[in-house]
């Protein structure tokens, strides 16, 4: 074999494993915007907290009207949400140092979380024009397919066991026992018992699961054209 016929086949063998690499990414990207969308559409849908007022009966089990139970899930939000860090002040609750040092610890997973998002909605902007111009929709099923999965690997320890899996995330994602609210020090942990953060897990995968059907559905519909 000459020199030539060498340099070709590491070329195409490069030009394959960039194509491989950024293909791959993209598919990455692409379905983890769709996770993350759904993580920050239940963090926003303050719907569902007011419904678990009454579901669960916070009102009647914290001694704390509805309004007041309201104004202090809203201020959670607000702060996790807003672009600038300042100190977490509740509207009506105290909070201990290291209560207010675990809240400011989640918002900065979900300021991390938001720079994520924005990046991999960039790259699969990008993903999506260079495979328009291929003319080929496959990364849709691929992604439909990765949307499927992840919430059925997610929801099996779920309904086995919420409380493990609760406690799981939290050793995960945070190197301290803050999360581990007292009641007196941290009233807040009344009102957001752990049910409704399994309504909030459920929400997350019901949409996960919406999203990978209409990826599935518009692959479809562009497959038969």
């Amino acid at each position: 074999m000459n020199t030539r016929n060498k340099l070709n086949i590491n070329c195409f063998s490069l030009n394959s494993f960039f194509k491989f690499s950024f293909k791959t990414f993209f598919i990455i990207c692409f379905t983890f915007s769709f996770i993350v969308l759904s993580v920050y559409f239940t963090l926003l849908f303050k719907p569902l907290y007011y419904m678990d007022i009454n579901i669960l009966n916070i009102e009647q089990s914290t001694n704390i009207n509805k309004n007041e139970l309201k104004a202090n899930y809203n201020y959670v939000i607000t702060y996790l949400t807003q672009n600038k860090l300042t100190e977490f002040n509740l509207p009506t609750l105290q909070s201990s140092d290291h209560g207010k040092i675990h809240f400011k610890e989640v918002k900065i997973i979900f300021d991390k979380l938001k720079v994520m998002l924005v990046l991999s909605i960039l790259i699969s902007a990008i993903g999506i024009i260079i495979n328009k111009r291929r003319k080929t929709i496959k990364y849709l099923l691929t992604s439909s397919n990765f949307l499927i999965i992840i919430p059925i690997v997610l929801l099996i320890p779920f309904l086995i066991d919420f409380d493990k899996s609760f406690t799981t995330f939290h050793h995960i994602f945070f190197n301290n026992d803050y999360w581990l609210f007292d009641i007196q020090s941290d009233p807040i942990i009344t009102i957001l018992p752990q049910t409704f953060f399994f309504h909030c897990a459920i929400l997350i995968i019901i949409l996960i699961i919406i999203s990978s059907t209409i990826l599935r559905c518009i692959y479809i519909k562009l497959h038969s054209l």
